[in-house]
């Protein structure tokens, strides 16, 4: 058997960068979709950061492989990674608090150990999979508190959305996985490219530049950065980590992302952090400890 996937010290190191990139994009999006609707914010995140990965693969003399079934597998992977996510998120974000967004957007690890076992043969189920997952959620709701729940009764909707993005995101990091032929620049670049592909025709038919001009040219700076930073750099790093580290690992991303966003309001907004904010960053740490296996592993031997 395949032995599975572990985290090191690097991957480490990528998931806390990419936890950061990814904890702004929910701010970022909440206030570019007041002025823009979720599919064509999603369409100018993917086109700009599509853009900027082309002008690096330029620069690095790199090419996008477009023969045989190639451009089939960029559109699935920008289809399940980047359309259907990412515009229910933005959608759901108009209706419930970015905080509940990235508590139901940490499920993503759940769902995908869930499909991993099904698709991989080295990434099975286990006991202390399950248990990390669990014990990430519970850190992830203690963080945000109950007040990024309520309405949850009201909103089942939304909530469901942002369940499907977490979902279509797991699919996505084990069909990825199989593409690791490929360089992470390629990989993200395809994927992106793949998405904005997919979204041109539609925002060409539903969306006028009238519309367009009436977006004030900080949205315009909010959405170059989410495009930049939180899409084309961060895809870099997720390609990267899902080729170290796993599907399952990299999705752990998902239980940072609250964590960051929580971290840079206390840096750059004096926020001060709460009891349950602090308990929920010790489970979460405990959970990735679990996930990696090493701390079990110890305890065992310990034991013996």
């Amino acid at each position: 058997m395949t032995p599975a996937p572990k985290i090191d010290l690097v991957s480490a190191a990528m998931l806390l960068c990419l936890s950061l990139l990814w904890g702004g994009s929910f701010f970022l999006a909440k206030i570019a979709v007041e002025f823009m609707p979720p599919v064509t914010l999603v369409f100018f995140r993917v086109l700009i950061a599509a853009t900027i990965l082309w002008l690096v693969l330029v620069v690095f003399g790199e090419s996008l492989p477009l023969h045989g079934s190639w451009p089939l597998k960029f559109l699935g992977l920008g289809l399940v990674n980047n359309v259907i996510p990412f515009s229910l998120l933005f959608w759901g974000q108009q209706h419930i608090a970015s905080g509940l967004a990235s508590v139901l957007n940490a499920f993503t690890p759940i769902f995908t150990m869930l499909v991993a076992h099904q698709m991989t043969r080295d990434e099975r189920l286990s006991t202390a999979k399950v248990l990390a997952g669990l014990i990430g959620i519970c850190g992830v709701a203690l963080m945000l508190g109950a007040d990024a729940l309520l309405g949850a009764t009201e909103r089942i909707v939304p909530q469901v959305a942002c369940l499907g993005a977490a979902l279509s995101y797991a699919i996505a990091a084990t069909m990825a996985k199989r593409l690791k032929a490929l360089p992470p620049l390629t990989i993200a670049t395809g994927q992106l490219s793949g998405s904005t592909v997919i979204l041109a025709p539609l925002i060409l038919f539903t969306t006028s530049p009238t519309q367009l001009a009436t977006v004030p040219s900080q949205i315009w700076g909010a959405i170059a950065v989410l495009a930049i930073l939180s899409t084309a750099l961060a895809y870099l790093l997720y390609f990267r980590i899902l080729q170290r580290a796993g599907a399952t690992n990299a999705a752990l991303v998902t239980f940072l992302v609250p964590v960051s966003a929580i971290l840079l309001g206390t840096v750059f907004l004096n926020e001060r952090l709460e009891p349950n904010q602090w308990i929920g960053i010790v489970l979460i740490a405990l959970a990735l400890l679990i996930m990696d296996g090493r701390l079990i592993r110890r305890l065992r031997v310990g034991r013996a």
